[in-house]
C-alpha cells in the first residue's frame, strides 16, 4: 500500500477527516522535529512513560494508538544476534536468523584501515536490515585499561584517537541502512569484575583525554543515534543514570540528540533515571533486574514507578517528554525511515567484506624466515591446537552469533597443503558463561604428550591456540584470571617447539598474553576472532596469498606487572571490596595508559602498539614539513618505498609529543595514521595536517583544552616505539605553528 494511502486509513482511524491533510507527525516530508512535536502532542501521559521502556527482552513499545512502531535491537557489532524469546533468555530456535559472523572489533581496529571500518559497517548494517533490526548494540569503543578485561575483543584498542577514527565510519555507514549505531558502554567500563557495581574513580583529564573522546567522535562526527550506558559507577552514580555523563558532558557538551538506552539491567533508581538523562530502560529480567515472570514490565523503575511519581508532582512532567521526544526520533530515524534501503544476507558480498576485514587485521610479530610457507616445500604439515576446529562465534556472552558459515583454520589448510594432520594438544570444555569445566589435569598430559610425539614426523608445526570465549578468557561477565595462556599451552608450545624447530605460533585471542616460549619459536601470528572467515583469511596469510598488514591495537607487556594498570596494586585494579558502599577502583596511572605508560616509564612491551611485520620491507624518506601561510597547520609528508619483492600495505604513524609542559605528558601521543598499499619498488606519500588542537591536554582547573607555547616534535613512526624521524616544530606566544 502506498505510504500516503496507509496515513490516510490511519487518519480515518483517528477520527481525522479522510479530505483532511495528512498529520504532520505521519507526514515523511515534514521536518523530523516537526514531526516529533505533533507526535508528542497526540501522547497521553501513560503513552509516553511506555516508550521508556521494555516490553520484551529486545523490543521498546511505540505508540499503537497512534501507529507509531515499536523498536527492536539486536546484540552485536560483530553481527546480528540469533532471535531470543520474548520473555527469557532462551533462544527462539528460529530457522531463518543465521547470519554473517564479521570480525570482532579487535581485529578491525587492527587493519587501521578507515575504508574497511565503513565497509564493515555497510555489511553488518544491511545484515541488522534485513532482521528487522532498528538499533544495533554497539560499536564498542571502552578503552583496553588492562589484558585481564574478558570484553577487550569487543573493543577497538587502548588509544582513543585509533578507537575514534574507526568507529566513525563504521556508525555512518551502518546508519545508512536505517538501522542506529549504539554506542557502548558509556563510560569507564574496562572491567568485567564486580561491573555491575565498581565505583570509579579517574581524574577529569584521564576521562577527556582518554576514556571520553572515542564516544565524542561517534557523536560529534559519526552523529551516533543512540548510547548505551555503562553498568559501573562513575563518582557514585551508575552510569546509566549519572547527571555528569548524560546530562552534563553527553548532552551538554556535546549536543547529543539521540536516545540514552541502559545497558540490560544497568538502570538502579527511578528518581536518578527520571532526572539524569536515562531514556529507555531495558533489563535482563521483567522486573529490569533479579526476577522472571510474565507481565512485570510495569515494574521496570521507567514504568509504573515513574508513572507515579509524575501523577503525585514528584518529578517534572518535562523530564518524561524529553525522553519521549528522544525515543520518538530514535523511532523516525530507524523503524519510521521510509528511505532506509533493503537488507540482505549471508551474501556473497558480505563473506567478501569479512575475508577482507579479517586479511588486513591479523598481525605477524615474529619471522626469522620461515614464514610464508610454501606448500610445494613444506608438503606434511601438522596443525595443533583447540582453536585450529573450535567454532569461535559461539560463546563469549551477548557477542554469541548464530553464523550460517564457519570456515575453520584446519579446513582451509588442509586444502592448501598436501598432508594435513591434526593434534588437539589441550582441551577447555564447553562454551560457557561466567562458569568453566574443569579439565583433569591427566587429560592435558596425554593431549599435550601425543601432540609432542607427532610433531618431529612433519615437514612444519602450525600451532593455533591461544584463548576463547569460555568463562574467565575472552567473555563478558568475567575477567582472566591469568596473563599467560590457559590450559598448559605455554609448556605445550614449548615441546613442540623443542621437537620440530619449523613451528609457527598462531594464536587467535581477544587480549595480550605472555610469551615465556617468544625467544624459542621462528614465527609469531597475532590472529583475532575473525568469524565466518577465519580459516580462509589465516590460511592465507600463512601461505603468503596474503601479505600480513595488520598492526596491534593494544600492546602486549611483557609480565603483567608491567601493565599500568596492574602497577599501583588491588585499588587499581581489580579494586577494593568495602562492603555496603561495594567496591571502588582509582585509576592511579592517569593518562598513562598503553604504550603511553611504556614510553613514558621506559618499561618496554615485548610487542608495541601500533607494530606489525610484512613479508615485504618498507624504508621510510624524509619528511616535507610545510606551514600554511596563516600559520595554523602544518602539513607533513613522508614517502614511503616497498622495497621488498612482494607487493603489501603499511600504516604510517604520526605520534607528538611535547617537549616541555606544565604538566605530566606522554612522551608521545598518536595523532594520525595513513595506510599505504605499495607494489614492489613503488613509492607513496602519507600527508599529516597537524594543527593546534593536536597539541592540546585538558586542564583541570579552567575545564578546557589548552595549548602551551613551545618545542613539540611530530615523529613519523611504524609503530609506538619505531620512530623513524622525528620533526621538531614550535607554539608561538601568538599561536603560530612554525618550523
Amino acid at each position: 500500500m502506498d505510504l500516503r494511502l496507509m496515513t490516510s486509513a490511519l487518519a480515518v482511524a483517528l477520527g481525522i477527516s479522510a479530505s483532511a491533510s495528512t498529520p504532520v507527525y505521519l507526514d515523511p516530508e515534514r521536518p523530523l522535529e516537526e514531526r516529533v512535536d505533533d507526535a508528542l502532542s497526540r501522547m497521553t501521559l501513560e503513552e509516553k512513560v511506555a516508550v521508556c521502556h521494555a516490553q520484551s527482552k529486545f523490543s521498546s513499545p511505540g505508540v499503537r494508538r497512534l501507529g507509531i512502531p515499536e523498536l527492536w535491537m539486536s546484540d552485536g557489532p560483530h553481527g546480528v544476534r540469533a532471535e531470543i524469546n520474548w520473555n527469557d533468555w532462551g533462544y527462539a530456535g528460529w530457522t531463518n536468523d543465521s547470519i554473517t559472523a564479521f570480525p570482532a572489533l579487535t581485529a578491525l581496529a587492527a587493519t587501521w584501515n578507515r575504508d574497511l571500518a565503513a565497509l564493515y559497517g555497510k555489511n553488518v548494517g544491511e545484515e541488522a536490515r534485513y532482521r528487522d533490526k532498528d538499533v544495533l548494540l554497539g560499536p564498542g569503543v571502552n578503552i583496553y585499561r588492562t589484558p585481564l578485561n574478558g570484553r577487550n575483543f569487543e573493543y577497538m584498542g587502548e588509544d582513543p584517537y585509533l578507537a575514534g577514527e574507526m568507529a566513525v565510519p563504521y556508525i555512518r555507514a551502518l546508519q545508512s541502512n536505517g538501522v542506529a549505531a549504539c554506542v557502548k558502554h558509556f563510560a569507564l567500563n574496562n572491567q568485567e569484575k564486580w561491573r555491575d557495581n565498581i565505583n570509579v574513580t579517574v581524574s577529569d583529564r584521564a576521562l577527556y583525554e582518554i576514556y571520553l573522546p572515542a564516544f565524542k567522535k561517534a557523536v560529534t562526527q559519526g552523529n551516533a543515534w543512540s548510547i548505551m550506558g555503562a553498568y559501573n559507577r562513575y563518582a557514585g552514580e551508575h552510569c546509566c543514570h549519572n547527571a555528569r555523563l548524560l546530562n552534563d558532558i553527553l548532552r551538554g557538551e556535546w549536543g547529543f540528540d539521540g536516545a540514552v538506552i541502559t545497558d540490560w539491567g544497568g538502570a538502579h533508581d527511578t528518581r536518578q533515571a527520571a532526572l539524569n538523562g536515562l531514556d529507555i530502560e531495558m533489563g535482563s529480567f521483567t522486573n529490569g533486574l533479579t526476577s522472571e515472570s510474565d507481565f512485570t514490565y510495569d515494574d521496570y523503575y521507567l514504568a509504573r514507578p515513574y508513572l507515579d511519581m509524575l501523577r503525585k508532582g514528584e518529578v517534572s512532567d518535562s523530564t518524561v517528554t524529553a525522553k519521549a521526544r528522544n525515543v520518538l526520533r530514535l523511532i523516525y530515524r530507524t523503524a519510521m525511515n521510509r528511505d532506509k534501503p533493503l537488507g540482505s544476507v549471508t551474501t556473497p558480498e558480505h563473506y567478501a567484506a569479512a575475508k577482507a576485514i579479517a586479511d588486513e587485521s591479523v598481525v605477524l610479530l615474529k619471522n626469522n624466515g620461515l614464514l610464508p610457507l610454501d606448500p610445494a616445500r613444506y608438503r606434511k604439515v601438522l596443525v595443533v591446537g583447540e582453536n585450529a576446529v573450535r567454532h569461535l562465534n559461539l560463546g563469549g556472552g551477548s557477542s554469541e552469533l548464530k553464523a550460517k558459515d564457519m570456515f575453520t583454520p584446519l579446513d582451509a589448510i588442509r586444502e592448501a597443503f598436501e598432508t594435513v594432520d591434526y593434534a588437539q594438544g589441550y582441551v577447555t570444555g564447553r562454551f560457557m558463561y561466567n562458569d568453566e569445566d574443569i579439565i583433569p589435569q591427566a587429560t592435558l598430559d596425554s593431549l599435550r604428550q601425543q601432540a609432542v610425539d607427532m610433531a618431529p614426523d612433519y615437514d612444519a608445526v602450525i600451532y593455533i591456540g591461544g584463548l576463547n570465549k569460555n568463562g574467565f578468557q575472552d567473555c563478558e561477565a568475567s575477567d582472566r584470571r591469568e596473563y599467560n595462556l590457559p590450559w598448559g599451552q605455554d609448556l605445550l608450545i614449548e615441546q613442540l617447539a623443542a621437537a620440530n624447530p619449523n613451528i609457527v605460533v598462531a594464536n587467535i585471542t581477544g587480549n595480550a598474553y605472555a610469551m615465556p616460549w617468544a625467544d624459542r619459536v621462528p614465527a609469531i601470528v597475532q590472529s583475532w576472532y575473525l568469524g565466518t572467515m577465519t580459516g580462509p583469511a589465516m590460511a592465507d596469510m600463512l601461505t603468503g596469498k596474503v601479505n600480513p598488514s595488520g598492526k596491534l591495537p593494544f600492546s602486549f607487556p611483557k609480565r603483567l606487572e608491567d601493565s599500568a594498570a596492574h602497577n599501583f596494586g588491588e585499588v587499581s585494579y581489580p579494586g577494593v571490596d568495602t562492603g555496603d558502599e561495594g567496591p571502588r577502583q582509582e585509576y592511579l596511572e592517569d593518562i598513562l595508559v598503553g604504550y603511553r605508560w611504556h614510553d613514558t616509564k621506559k618499561i618496554p612491551a615485548l610487542y608495541p602498539f601500533g607494530y606489525g611485520l610484512s613479508y615485504t620491507t618498507f624504508t621510510y624518506g624524509k619528511p616535507q614539513v610545510e606551514v600554511t601561510t596563516d600559520g595554523d597547520a602544518i602539513r607533513l609528508t613522508v614517502p614511503v618505498t616497498n622495497t621488498g619483492a612482494v607487493a603489501g600495505k603499511e600504516t604510517v604513524q604520526l605520534y607528538i609529543g611535547d617537549d616541555k609542559a606544565s604538566v605530566l605528558r606522554p612522551v608521545r601521543e598518536l595523532k594520525g595514521f595513513v595506510k599505504l598499499s605499495l607494489e614492489p619498488g613503488a613509492t607513496s606519500a602519507a600527508e599529516f595536517v597537524i594543527t593546534r588542537d593536536d597539541l592540546k591536554f585538558y586542564d583541570e582547573s579552567s575545564h578546557a583544552w589548552v595549548d602551551e607555547p613551545g618545542t613539540f616534535k611530530a615523529c613519523v613512526a611504524a609503530s609506538s616505539a619505531d620512530i623513524k624521524s622525528t620533526v621538531p616544530f614550535r607554539l608561538t606566544t601568538e599561536g603560530k605553528l612554525k618550523k
